[in-house]
């Protein structure tokens, strides 16, 4: 039995493919898949228009409804791009209050053509969340991290990147709040994972 319920954090920009490891994450670990894109698209849905407003408050919901679940020993997958450092505090200030296990994951696709192709190919995944352009995955904010974290690369095949999620994750470290990379793990703070 683990003493404390798992959040973990996902990261990575759009397209890189992360919901749908955040998805098959939170399947096999019976957790709740918290998904910021589909709370922003649901205030799309009552008549807001999107707004940085409607970014943050999509966030702020996915802390709330996480604090909860985690409140009562569920585990939590948050799904969102956390590509800035207030995103990120977020989940780290949330851990140390509920006293959870925080682990993070970063997604990346190395391959600037295969993320390109999957960005401009992709129905839209959340409408009426407009999906957005390369130029803007190209060109959206998001900083190094400089905390330990696991990376994977997509463009390796799917099972591999799972097991390595989950034996990351399955690890229990009593007394921390943050989260150490195994020994396969690879700490990245340039976006990319080191080879």
């Amino acid at each position: 039995m683990k003493d404390r319920p798992r959040l973990v954090v996902f990261a990575g920009l759009p397209g890189s493919g992360k919901s749908t490891l955040a998805q098959l994450i939170a399947e096999r670990l019976g957790a709740v898949w918290l998904r910021v894109d589909t709370l922003e698209a649901s205030m799309l849905k009552a008549g807001l228009p999107q707004s940085f407003e409607t970014g943050l408050a999509a966030y702020l919901g996915a802390c709330a409804v996480a604090t909860d679940h985690l409140s009562m020993g569920r585990d939590v997958v948050i799904d969102a791009v956390n590509g800035v450092e207030p995103a990120r505090q977020m989940w780290r200030e949330l851990a140390r209050e509920i006293h959870s296990e925080r682990f993070t994951v970063e997604v990346v696709c190395s391959d600037p053509v295969a993320h390109r192709k999957r960005v401009e190919t992709r129905a839209a995944p959340t409408p009426p969340l407009p999906p957005p352009t390369w130029e803007e995955v190209v060109h959206r904010e998001y900083h190094p991290w400089n905390e330990p974290l696991l990376s994977v690369d997509t463009v390796h095949p799917a099972e591999e990147n799972l097991r390595r999620i989950m034996e990351y994750v399955s690890q229990e470290i009593p007394g921390r709040g943050g989260s150490v990379p195994p020994g396969g793990a690879r700490e990245s703070t340039t976006g990319l994972p080191r080879t």
